[in-house]
Formats: C-alpha cells, sequence, structure tokens
C-alpha cells in the first residue's frame, strides 16, 4: 500500500516519546551481588560510548552508582513477551507503579522470566544467555537530566559478545540480515522490516531484490 503523507501537520502532545527505540534488558549488579535485570529502551550508541536513560531512584540507578558497571542484553523479537513481564517488576524493596501498572517486588527475574544467567568477562554482575547480542559496558559519567526526573548515563563498551550467527563469518561485523532487535515504538512491540537499501559506507553489502 502506497501511504502518501498528509500536506499539513497537527500539534500533537504523545504521552512519552518512544519513537522506535531498540529495547535493551539492561543487568547490574544488586548490593547482595546478584544481578539484577531492568527493561529499559533510552538508549543510543556513539562511537564505544552508550547513553543510557533511566528513572531516579530506581534499583538500576542504585546499583549504577554504587559498582559502575552493566550489561546491556539486546532481546530479539522472540523474547518479547519475556520483557513484557519484567516491565511490571522492580528490584527495589518498596514497589511503585509504573507507566499506569503495578510493579512486583521481584528478586531472582531471571527465574521469574525464563531467563538464563550467562557470566561475563569483566563485569560482575551477569548477561543473558538468550539475547544475542551481550555489551559489557563500564560508567563513566552520571547526572540527572534537566528536569530532574531521571539519571542520565554515559557508559564506556568493554566488550562485545554475539551469537555467531547473526555475525559475517571471519568479520567483527554483525549481519543485519541475521539480526533483528526487539523495537520498541509508541508503546508496541515491533521488529525490522526486510532491507529496503543500505548506506553507502557500508562494510557489508548486501543484495536488495
Amino acid at each position: 500500500m502506497n501511504m502518501k503523507s498528509s500536506t499539513t501537520h497537527i500539534n500533537v502532545r504523545p504521552s512519552i516519546l518512544y519513537y522506535g527505540n531498540t529495547v535493551v534488558l539492561l543487568s547490574t549488579t544488586n548490593p547482595d551481588g546478584s544481578t539484577n535485570i531492568a527493561l529499559m529502551s533510552s538508549s543510543w550508541a556513539l562511537g564505544n560510548t552508550i547513553v543510557l536513560g533511566m528513572g531516579l531512584g530506581s534499583r538500576t540507578a542504585e546499583n549504577l552508582a554504587a559498582r559502575e558497571e552493566a550489561v546491556l542484553n539486546l532481546p530479539g523479537p522472540e523474547l518479547f513477551r519475556q520483557v513484557d513481564r519484567l516491565g511490571d517488576m522492580t528490584g527495589v524493596e518498596h514497589a511503585r507503579s509504573q507507566h499506569g501498572h503495578g510493579s512486583m517486588q521481584v528478586t531472582d527475574k531471571f527465574a521469574a522470566v525464563g531467563l538464563t544467567p550467562e557470566p561475563c568477562e569483566h563485569v560482575s554482575c551477569d548477561g543473558i544467555r538468550e539475547c544475542r547480542l551481550q555489551i559489557e559496558v563500564k560508567v563513566v559519567r552520571s547526572e540527572q537530566d534537566a528536569g530532574h526526573n531521571f539519571l542520565v548515563v554515559q557508559a564506556h563498551v568493554l566488550q562485545v559478545h554475539a551469537d555467531p550467527a547473526i555475525v559475517v563469518a571471519g568479520t567483527s561485523h554483525i549481519d543485519p540480515t541475521a539480526w533483528k532487535p526487539l523495537i520498541y515504538n509508541f508503546r508496541h512491540y515491533h521488529t525490522l522490516t526486510p532491507q529496503i537499501g543500505e548506506s553507502a559506507i557500508t562494510e557489508t553489502p548486501a543484495q536488495v531484490q
């Protein structure tokens, strides 16, 4: 279907601007040494720096302040049910309402949603085996946002782990024809559509039908 843009625009006020963000399951280290998992979709990468945004007072924010380390686990679309269940769980003792629904205090989120912890190389928290991409990071800077509602974290990439099935053989390039991230698009789950083209600077050119 050929969808044409309207000739005019209207002013809108979306309740939240998750305009097609990659879903991340962020692992951090709890005070007792166990691993907490937090669902988030406010992240972006610039070179080897990754910027993360999260609510102040969350278990994740507290863990990052104490240990300054994390793992970004990137789930594929096959994990969306586990991902959505995690969104209603919290690692803090006093559960709080998030986004209009209640939060359950859960100690072992891996067991609660059926995910498998996997030891990492450079950080003490576990990665998630079912996530085909894992990125170990070290926090280098944290500060509140301009409205004092969120914590904005800059983290340096220490190591990237990938399922061999999504890597171009003989290289360190992720194969975009094999890897499809889970996307959070205005509170709906999506993934990538078939390729329609590629950048002129790509190092992994592909034939597009």
